[in-house]
């Protein structure tokens, strides 16, 4: 018979991802997403083992704990920390918590601990002396290791993830701004949200903004919030991402797209912790903590006179670069089987595998996408692979299939220094390059070159060149013919 686990913890989607996790592994589970509830559906049935989140919307797990002990004084409890909670945690230890597990959590940790609890007799789950809760803190494992995460269960290990997640695991704690830099697609909202959930404010929000969708007009309104009537529109009183994330963390994403008008009005919430909506008169207290994160280097961009300095000095408390894909290649085998269970999951299919040569080419490409990108090109596969076959390299967009023919451009556009490239079309032998020729490999060149400026983004790449998606799909595909 399979083991049954009650899940408490008020975030939804770590809740069913957990859930999900455990029910693969052969457990039987039941969720709740707040204290009270938990300890509800706790006295209506019978559970072998308890997970329970230590920070709670509505209570502490300590509280929840005494609840279950008071119920069941046999009961197994496990108890999900942040990595800045580990004394507290060995403190739930002594009050009768069989374990507690670290966020972001680690599946081989989740199942190792889960057997020990389950394996050990329940007559023996009884409070720990000092001593024990001591060892616990020496030999538990959780505190002595660092936890090297992505994201949903994700771990790298490669060095540049471990020295990425060292750097995370010690600011987390504190209440610093920090800017994360990082090409687009290296995961800094996920990271941003890591922080936020290892530190003292996970009880609270966690909001995201992109500015770089904003306009000049609408960016105070998204930030402050506005008083109904402050302008053309504005039909009712809105709150703003300031007032929706105080107590917790606000994320501020492409940051330097800010107009400096708003950059001044920025500086002065951050430096007075008040702010006003756009038409309203009354200063509101406002606590958060701000990650901002950002493609363009802000030294260079205040340098430049596109960002304000004192800002940037206001932010720039702590700063982390992220790596991209091709400096972390030995993660790539393990975010690709990672990238082929969730979508297996997600279509409902059972696609096997990797074919040799498309593990080769993931190795080879330069991933300008990063893990969006990567994600990205192995939900295309498994969408186009029959389930218990192996995804073959036809699956594959041709860029990465053609990785190996793209010209070396590392000169940009708008440069008058010309490098030497590979001509794209070839004379036949005794021919001369006739003009077609040269044309030909001339527009080629010019493709590959935006294609590479813009991450391979297709849409921007069309715009650029002032030619619609179709036709630049055509000429693609000539070049691959």
């Amino acid at each position: 018979m399979s083991k049954k686990i009650l899940i408490i913890d008020d975030d939804m989607d770590l809740c069913l991802l957990l859930s999900r996790f455990l029910t693969k592994n052969g457990f039987e589970t039941e969720m709740s997403h707040s204290g009270s509830k938990g300890i509800a559906k706790f006295q209506e049935g019978r559970f072998d083992v308890v997970i329970c989140d230590y920070r709670l919307g509505d209570m502490e797990g300590i509280d929840v704990l005494k609840a279950l002990r008071k119920e069941n004084p046999a009961v197994k409890v496990l108890m999900i920390t942040g990595y800045s909670d580990i004394k507290t945690a060995v403190e739930v230890i002594k009050i009768g918590a069989f374990d507690y597990i670290v966020k972001p959590l680690i599946p081989d940790e989740v199942l190792s601990v889960l057997s020990k609890a389950i394996q050990q007799p329940a007559s023996s789950v009884l409070p720990a002396t000092d001593a024990e809760a001591e060892k616990s803190r020496a030999s538990g494992g959780r505190a002595k290791q660092p936890v090297y995460a992505n994201d949903e269960f994700m771990i790298g290990n490669s060095p540049a993830t471990k020295a990425l997640y060292d750097q995370i695991n010690i600011v987390a704690a504190t209440n610093y701004s920090i800017i994360l830099y990082g090409e687009s697609g290296t995961g800094k909202e996920v990271i941003a949200k890591t922080i936020h959930n290892l530190s003292n404010r996970r009880s609270k929000p966690f909001v995201a903004l992109d500015c770089g969708t904003l306009s000049k007009e609408l960016a105070g309104s998204e930030l402050f919030g506005h008083v109904k009537g402050a302008f053309t529109g504005a039909l009712q009183d809105k709150e703003g991402h300031f007032q929706l994330a105080d107590g917790g963390t606000l994320f501020l994403d492409e940051v330097a797209n800010l107009s400096l008008d708003v950059q001044a009005t920025l500086l002065r919430v951050i430096q007075e912790r008040k702010y006003k909506r756009v038409g309203g008169n009354k200063e509101t207290n406002v606590d958060v903590r701000i990650i901002v994160a950002s493609n363009e280097n802000l030294q260079d961009a205040y340098r430049k006179g596109k960002f304000r300095e004192d800002l940037y000095h206001r932010f720039n408390e702590f700063s982390i670069n992220l790596p991209p894909l091709r400096a972390r290649k030995e993660d790539i085998l393990s975010f690709a089987n990672f990238f082929l269970e969730k979508t297996n999951e997600e279509l409902q299919k059972e696609v096997a595998g990797f074919e040799e040569n498309v593990l080769q080419a993931f190795m080879q490409y330069g991933w300008p996408g990063n893990l969006r990108e990567f994600r990205n090109v192995v939900r295309r596969a498994v969408l186009l692979t029959e389930p218990g076959k192996l995804i073959k390299v036809d699956t594959l967009p041709w860029e990465i299939t053609n990785a190996g023919a793209l010209p070396a451009m590392s000169t940009p556009l708008n440069t008058t220094t010309t490098t030497e490239t590979k001509p794209a079309v070839k004379a036949q032998p005794g021919k001369e390059l006739d003009l077609k020729d040269a044309a030909g490999r001339a527009e080629y060149e010019t493709i590959m070159a935006v294609l590479q400026q813009v991450n391979f983004n297709k849409k921007k790449a069309a715009e650029m060149l002032n030619i619609d998606r179709k036709t630049l799909y055509n000429k693609i595909k000539n070049f691959q013919d």
